[in-house]
């Protein structure tokens, strides 16, 4: 599959990955969430060339993420706002947050900290049932076909994996070899 048939796959994954998929694109997004609007200070954040932030910034721009804002006429100067879209990718990014800081931190801890602002306490993404409340991981969730999958049997790689019923299997690190008692 090529990376342009990714906007076209049946699968909600594959169109995500088409528009924020690229690690200069979510490192933008990271810093808007952040407040960052202006292309010089993404340019010196980040450090890359202009062609790639120029590149991004238009796709997050024509797919409705961001928004262009002039902030000045004499020269013209744009700023790039969050959408109500770009937004809705708050809880994405702090899943890449959180899976950053509970294996990548180190010794030291997290670089940053997120504190909620109404309780003043640190917090950390928890994805819930929409109906229960109850807090989810991946074996207590069942996937199965929904209507915008017109052909779950056509093989494409948006559709369903044959499933056991078990749900998600998690596999377990090997446990430690013992050494045998020798008999002698």
């Amino acid at each position: 599959m090529k990376w342009d048939d990714l906007k076209d796959q049946p699968c909600s994954v594959a169109r995500t990955v088409a528009v924020i998929g690229d690690r200069w694109t979510l490192m933008l997004l990271r810093d808007c969430f952040l407040g960052v609007r202006r292309f010089e200070a993404f340019q010196e954040r980040l450090g890359i060339s202009r062609t790639i932030i120029t590149d991004r910034l238009k796709t997050l721009v024509d797919e409705g993420v961001l928004r262009r804002v002039a902030y000045q006429d004499r020269p013209p100067r744009h700023e790039y706002r969050l959408t109500r879209k770009g937004l809705d990718l708050y809880p994405v990014i702090m899943g890449i947050v959180h899976w950053g800081n509970v294996h990548y931190a180190g010794d030291a801890g997290p670089p940053m900290l997120h504190r909620h602002r109404t309780c003043g306490h640190d917090i950390e993404p928890v994805l819930a049932c929409k109906a229960c409340g109850e807090a989810l991981d991946a074996r207590a969730v069942e996937v199965r076909p929904g209507p915008g999958l017109e052909d779950p049997g056509r093989g494409t790689a948006g559709a369903l994996p044959a499933q056991s019923g078990s749900g998600i299997q998690i596999s377990k690190p090997p446990s430690p070899v013992r050494p045998s008692k020798l008999s002698g």
